[in-house]
Parts: C-alpha cells; structure tokens; sequence
C-alpha cells in the first residue's frame, strides 16, 4: 500500500469513528452481532489543549460470545494520558520546528499546564494553588517519535509504488556519532526531478558497495523501477561507483560540481599564492586576487560550458595557463564525469548531490547526529524522509535561497498530490 493510500484510510478511519452513532457501537466487534448490552464505564483523564479533561468510556457485553469492549473515541490513543491533538503536535513539533525532545515536553507541559514558560508568556495570570501540573516529560516524546519511526519503517514495502520517477536519481551521505563514539552514515537517494526522498538506510560506510546496494534495493522495495534509473549524482563515493559499474551499468554518474570545487580549493589557494610570492602588502593582495579571477574564471568556463565542445576548448584555455597548469590535470580526472548532464540520456539530472536535503534534518539542536543507535537514527531518518515528502516548500523566496516549487510538496511534484493528508497521517499517528 503506498503512503499516500494509508494516510488516506487512516484519516477515513478517524473521520468514521467520529460519526459513529450510539446504535452501531452495539455492534460487537468479535462477532459483529448486535445482541449486546451496556456494561458498566470507566473514566479517562487525558490532557488535552484545554487542560486535563474527564472522559467517560462507555463499555459494553456481547451476549452471543460473552466478550467486552469499550467505545473508542478519534479524539483519544488507547492506553495514553495524551489526547491525540498532543501527541500529533508534538512529533510535529520535533520534526518541524527542530527542537529536541526535552524543549519540546517543556514547552507543551507550559501550554497544557499553564505553568513554566506560560508566566513568561502571561505575565498578569496568578498561578492557582489548586491547579493540576502537566508531568509530560522528554522521554514520553522520544517514545512517541520511535513508535512513528516503527510505522514508518513498516511502510517501506510500496511506499511510493504509484509515484512516477524521473529516473534521474541523486544521492548523498550525513555521518553521525553514535555511543560508544562508533561513526555511521546516513545514505539518502533522491530523484533530481521533483526532490522526492526514497527511504534511507544506515550504512557503516561509503567506501562499500554493499551499502549502496541495500540503498537501492530498498528503493526498490518502496516501488523504484531500477531498469528506469538513467543517471545518479554524488559526490564520487568509491563504493557508489563500483556498484553502478556492476549492478546498474546503463546508469550514468554525475560528479558533484560542488565537491569538485571544494577538491580544487587548496591547489587553487596554492597557485594564487604563487603569483604573489615575491610581493607583499597591498600589491600582493590585488595580484591574488587577479590571480584568483582568472583561474576562477577559467575553471567556471570548463564547468559551466554549455556544450562537451566548448568545455574541451575551455579546458585547453585553462592548461594554457601560467597559474592553471597546475590544477588542469586534477579537473581532467573528472571532467567527463562532471559534464554528463549535458548529455540527451541524462537531461534535467543537475549537477550537485542534494545535501540541501540535509537541511531540515540537521536543523534541531543535534544536528540530526544525536540518535545514540542506528536503529534510532535510522527510524529518524526514515521519519524525516515521509515528512520531507509531505510537507510543501514555502510560499515566499529566502534571501540566498529559492524553490523551485513553491506551495508544493514533493509528491505533489511528482504528479500525486497527497489532497489534505499530512504525514502524521500517513504514519497513523
């Protein structure tokens, strides 16, 4: 079933317990017969956003196989001291704004409790000796963020079946520290296209191609056609390429322009240095900074040039050169790599790895680095993933930043549009 399909049953399911009527509660549901009878309530005390609340259940005893049950209500999860409206928005919370677990529980004890940070938001409330503290504490949102991580990994299988891939791919890797300072990765595939996130795995490295296998053989569970992949961008992992050599060798490989700057950086430095080596003060400084013009320029010419024609006349300009001569043969070791989204086969593929993915996941206080297992952070990142696909990119442009699709999510990019199911829905929260 895909992701969006269970969001929208599960928001059904809600919607029909709500309308529920008394008569069809007499209906069992072991039996499905209607010869029941009223049997005795309990009450509940769940916090709401209204304060803590007392909920009468009402139960009931089938005559025909002599079980009990109890009415259920939407508005409630069985066996929590937490209305559903709080539970949501505190996995929201986390997930969204970023904040970790123990600010989050302070800051919804504040708003049910009304105590704690609520006297800094109103001052002139008198704190009423008699009223009921909210105990919520950090390790009651940890437990709710690993069972939405549970659920989220149950949904691997066809979660994203009926949502159409560009077969232009991107990939990427986020390290992390666990306990006992063990190190592991984060790998996350994307699809260039419409920035959808397929489920991530925890790997122990980069370097092994049997890491990027279970990546995208998890892709794969999740509905990814392999034969329709046409090209995959990254940052030139040696294990990511040795797979595609063997496994997908009709794939192209895309060197992330970005990391092929950053490789660059040092030699560049170094070159620009040189141009200035017998100056000092303020004529060393405008000769390397001319220095560094040109060579920038020169190497923007190879990498931005609009056609493999002109980046091999560019890259003849560049080896040319006094201070490029240098940095010629490292750009040539990769430059055909780096030119592949010019090609008809791979068209709209891009040429960075999507590390602005990471940005939402690294926005909380640890980074998205402080899961402490790999059965934690892979639930976190497979939490995240869902979220991502959900969540709509933001109306207005940022200042160094735009979107591509503004108002949309991911899944509306990519033709299925989720129609007012959120992912706390689609993970039956």
């Amino acid at each position: 079933m895909s992701i969006v399909e269970r969001g929208r049953r599960f928001l059904q399911s809600l919607r029909d317990l709500a309308t529920r009527s008394a008569w069809e509660w007499r209906r069992c549901p072991t039996c499905g017969d209607t010869l029941t009878q009223r049997w005795g309530t309990y009450r509940r005390h769940p916090w709401f956003f209204d304060g803590r609340q007392d909920v009468v259940v009402q139960r009931h005893w089938c005559t025909l196989c002599r079980k009990t049950y109890s009415e259920q209500s939407a508005l409630l999860v069985g066996g929590g001291w937490y209305a559903r409206e709080v539970r949501r928005s505190a996995i929201d919370h986390w997930q969204h704004v970023g904040s970790s677990v123990r600010r989050t529980a302070k800051f919804f004890r504040s708003l049910l409790g009304h105590q704690e940070r609520w006297l800094l938001w109103r001052p002139l409330d008198r704190v009423r000796p008699d009223a009921e503290q909210c105990h919520l504490s950090a390790s009651s949102v940890q437990r709710w963020l690993d069972a939405a991580g549970q659920t989220a990994r149950t949904t691997v299988p066809d979660q994203l079946s009926d949502v159409p891939s560009s077969g232009q791919l991107a990939t990427d890797g986020l390290w992390a520290w666990l306990r006992g300072k063990s190190r592991k990765v984060v790998l996350l595939l994307a699809d260039r296209a419409s920035g959808l996130i397929w489920p991530p795995v925890v790997a122990a490295g980069e370097e092994a191609a049997e890491e990027w296998q279970r990546l995208f053989e998890r892709a794969q569970e999740a509905g990814l056609s392999l034969r329709a992949v046409r090209g995959v961008a990254s940052d030139g992992a040696k294990g990511l390429l040795s797979y595609l050599a063997h496994a997908l060798d009709w794939v192209s490989h895309q060197r992330c322009v970005f990391h092929l700057w950053r490789n660059l950086a040092s030699e560049l430095a170094s070159c620009v240095n040189a141009a200035a080596a017998d100056l000092v003060g303020e004529a060393a400084k405008r000769v390397r900074q001319e220095a560094r013009r040109d060579v920038v320029g020169l190497i923007r010419a190879v990498l931005d040039a609009p056609t493999h024609l002109d980046a091999q006349r560019a890259f003849a300009r560049l080896a040319a050169h006094p201070l490029g001569k240098r940095l010629a043969p490292l750009l040539d070791e990769h430059l055909d790599a780096a030119l592949v989204y010019l090609l008809d086969y791979n068209r709209g593929l891009g040429r960075a790895s999507p590390e602005w993915l990471w940005r939402d996941f690294r926005m909380r206080l640890g980074h998205g680095r402080n899961q402490g297992s790999p059965d934690r952070l892979e639930r976190a990142a497979l939490l995240f993933a869902i979220y991502h696909n959900f969540e709509p990119a933001q109306e207005r442009s940022e200042r160094h930043r735009h979107y591509r699709h503004p108002g949309l999510c991911p899944l509306a990019v990519a033709g299925v549009p989720p129609n007012g199911i959120s992912y706390l829905d689609a993970l039956s929260v």
